[in-house]
């Protein structure tokens, strides 16, 4: 079986030690950033738990680690949206429900997990806690999320909060450069929360280039170059809310830059931009720059490389007051 991710180590080996005594909740929330890999420590956990062996660490070789390797554990069920986007529907929470209340089928523990969380609608969710607050024998339920603000308060009330926080980035480099066989730039990892997952797609799909070419255009459009700006709008367009993310830690970069708190890993034209505009106007278009991703994530079918654009020209309207 494989080892969990470094930076998650420290959870696994708590984890580790409520599996070798049996002493584990009944439903357990993983609180996780997004690309950190909480998905394989839950992995790690099931294969663990459906082991026959009993043990900690899951053997590999035993009926429930076949089954488990196999995707084919009549004790195990794995609840996510039918199609990326969409919501966990309150049927699937039903047949999870259903599922919970049943006899194992290889006498041990029946295990539900739902991940994200956070994607079950209002009824699914209220589905789920019925079931929560009356739990069955030996039934465990783990539910991930990365927005624990959008469950309801009374499912996190019912859960053990496991709580992954963002890795450091002396945990994260060193691995990512093994992973991607190159010198990783240190803002690389920054720009994604120093999500190790998301920097490594980044890197290995060459996204580092269109972020350079965006930080580019960006620069030049606020140095007057209408084209560049235009250029910058466009590109940025064919990845919105990818481009637009990385803008904002450019910009909040640079404000913290302006404080007096540059860190080495910051985004490379963070300190040419805390000196080309005032900090009000920085502050001012993170502000309108959050507004605008939230527009864009919520509503499809939208103009984003006009609004984009618009977004952009307002960097020069302080210059020509």
């Amino acid at each position: 079986m494989n080892a969990v991710y470094p930076w998650l180590s420290g959870a696994w080996e708590r984890w580790k030690q409520q599996l070798e005594h049996q002493r584990f909740a009944s439903a357990t929330l993983i609180n996780a950033p997004h690309g950190v890999g909480a998905e394989q420590l839950i992995e790690k956990f099931s294969q663990a738990l459906m082991c026959t062996t009993q043990r900690s660490e899951p053997c590999g070789f035993c009926h429930g680690c076949e089954l488990m390797l196999s995707a084919t554990h009549p004790d195990y069920h794995l609840v996510r949206p039918e199609k990326e986007g969409k919501s966990i529907t309150v049927e699937q929470i039903r047949i999870a429900n259903r599922l919970a209340q049943e006899s194992s089928q290889l006498s041990g523990f029946r295990l539900i997990v739902i991940e994200p969380a956070e994607a079950m609608n209002e009824s699914a969710a209220n589905a789920l806690l019925k079931t929560l607050e009356e739990p069955a024998e030996k039934c465990v339920f783990i539910l991930l999320t990365h927005q624990v603000s959008r469950l309801l308060a009374t499912i996190v009330s019912r859960c053990q909060q496991i709580i992954i926080p963002e890795p450091q980035p002396q945990a994260v480099m060193p691995w990512l450069t093994e992973q991607c066989q190159q010198s990783i730039p240190a803002f690389a990892a920054h720009i994604h929360g120093n999500a190790p997952l998301l920097t490594r797609a980044f890197i290995l799909q060459g996204e580092l280039q269109n972020y350079l070419a965006i930080e580019q255009q960006f620069v030049q459009a606020l140095q007057g170059d209408i084209s560049a700006l235009l250029n910058c709008a466009k590109t940025i367009s064919g990845q919105p809310l990818s481009g637009l993310r990385w803008l904002w830690y450019l910009l909040t970069d640079a404000q913290k830059t302006a404080f007096g708190v540059w860190q080495p890993y910051f985004t490379p034209q963070s300190q040419w931009l805390a000196q080309a505009r005032s900090l009000s106007l920085l502050q001012q278009q993170t502000d309108s720059l959050a507004q605008l991703i939230n527009q864009l994530q919520g509503f499809s079918g939208l103009n984003s490389e006009l609004l984009i654009a618009d977004w952009l020209f307002k960097f020069n309207e302080e210059t020509c007051l």
